[in-house]
């Protein structure tokens, strides 16, 4: 059954004022950059540190929005008189009420809610989970990196006639999943590693699992939790909790609940064995590397959290898709494999992709690397860490872009890459045209880096 939340739902449930317009408007195309705002979209005047998106409504008003929920400002006559039909809306804070609002409307359904949260790999692990639970249910999933305080309210509030959510949960800081997770209200619980993502805020991985651990705090009584068993933090944190909840383990060590054998890593794909109840069953995962391995497994916990036949969750894997600039494998025009992982990067990333590039077959290694960002005092330690990657996995010709990355470059010179194989340069451009001098057709290209690098202008001038 589909619930529909209107703008009187928002009065009520988050004490905001009618200014004017039509309390009976449904709350959905709901939109918060003006920049790209349809007609007849309600405008959300989200307020940040250093903007006040309320301030244009006028804006957002003139391109046709039906709506305008607001904060922090006053609206003169002469707009009201000059756009009659609009609804306008104040609330005291804009991202509180639409948390609020979203909570509001999970309440309303009996649907089944996976959150899924994790140093790495959230995105594609969320991509694998709707694959195979959209074998028995039609699933509404985060879409993109729409997984903070604001995306996951809007994710909530987007929901129509689905049976069941996939909601991804990111954090940079404490408290911040104990929001997302107290919308959500998950029925099973996915954490799938625990590594150095903003260690630089947290500062210690001991205190990015208690950060991540927040999702239990909303998680169903009768909820499961789902683990990976190879991760340290998190396998230790299960021998101590195991008998306080719903646990299942996936992974490759002994053990595991779902237990993943005899992993083949392939350019365009991997295979492995799960076995499951002293049953085994092949998986043919569509993207090469091992941490697709890995998440295929977490998949199919999911998959058995649900009683969903493994055999239908194995042919959800098979047909998974990944979401864009996170290993995506394509050809450029000259013949060389471009794998563009490039939406962020940490030190976990960073090494399963290195490792990933390290067992292909083609002639030449190529790495195409920047900052990662949002470590702090750990920043030069994990950029050396990579730096060791580099060099343990074979990589050929290392072109590198940003502040940070001067201390993988030393760490790689250290461990035996010869200089000259190694190039620095101060902006994307450099390299590209340096890239262009470079490429050979049965070159292997990986693309790497935090987010705000945009990369994405590197590979789009090299395919």
């Amino acid at each position: 059954m589909e619930y529909k939340i209107t703008i009187k739902d928002l009065i009520e449930k988050c004490n905001g004022k009618l200014i004017q317009g039509n309390e009976n408007i449904i709350i959905e195309n709901l939109c918060r950059d003006t920049r790209i705002l349809k007609q007849g979209e309600i405008y959300l005047g989200f307020q940040g540190e250093k903007f006040n998106g309320s301030i244009y409504y006028e804006e957002a008003l003139a391109k046709g929005a039906k709506a305008c929920v607001l904060q922090g400002i006053e609206i003169p006559n002469r707009v009201l008189e000059k756009y009659p039909n609009a609804t306008i809306v104040l609330v005291e804070n804009v991202v509180k009420a639409m948390q609020q609002l979203a909570s509001y409307k999970r309440s309303l359904y009996h649907i089944p809610v996976i959150a899924i949260t994790g140093s790495v790999g959230k995105t594609s692990t969320k991509d694998m989970i709707a694959s195979v639970v959209a074998q028995k249910y039609k699933v509404l999933k985060t879409q993109g990196n729409y997984n903070n305080e604001i995306g996951l309210p809007l994710t909530v509030l987007s929901l129509k006639d689905e049976e069941i959510m996939v909601l991804e949960m990111g954090m940079n800081s404490f408290g911040e999943i104990s929001i997302l997770t107290n919308i959500a209200k998950p029925d099973i619980a996915v954490i799938t590693n625990i590594g150095t993502a903003h260690i630089g805020m947290l500062g210690s991985r001991e205190n990015i699992l208690k950060a991540k651990l927040e999702i239990l705090e909303g998680l169903n009584q009768k909820g499961t939790v789902v683990i990976n068993y190879d991760n340290d933090l998190l396998h230790n944190w299960y021998e101590s909790e195991k008998n306080h909840y719903q646990i299942l383990t996936y992974g490759l060590q002994e053990g595991s609940k779902v237990l993943g054998k005899n992993p083949i890593l392939e350019e365009n794909g991997s295979k492995c064995q799960a076995i499951i109840e002293n049953h085994t069953y092949e998986i043919c995962i569509p993207i090469g590397g091992e941490h697709f391995v890995s998440n295929s497994l977490c998949a199919i916990a999911v998959a058995k959290a649900l009683e969903i036949p493994i055999e239908k969750a194995i042919k959800g894997i098979k047909e998974f898709e990944l979401t864009k600039k996170r290993m995506e494998i394509k050809k450029s025009k000259i013949g060389a494999t471009i794998i563009n992982d490039c939406y962020n990067a940490n030190y976990d990333s960073m090494k399963a992709a290195l490792d990933y590039v390290g067992k292909l077959p083609n002639k030449r290694k190529v790495a195409v690397l920047g900052d990662m960002l949002e470590l702090g005092e750990y920043s030069k330690d994990l950029h050396q860490k990579v730096g060791k990657e580099i060099v343990k996995n074979k990589i050929d010709l290392l072109i590198c872009v940003g502040k940070e990355v001067k201390y993988m470059i030393e760490q790689a010179k250290e461990d035996g890459m010869k200089s000259e194989n190694i190039f620095w340069y101060e902006n994307n451009e450099e390299a590209i045209h340096k890239l262009k001098q470079e490429l050979q057709a049965e070159d292997v290209i990986l693309l790497k880096a935090s987010n705000s690098l945009n990369f994405t202008q590197i590979c789009e001038a090299i395919m």
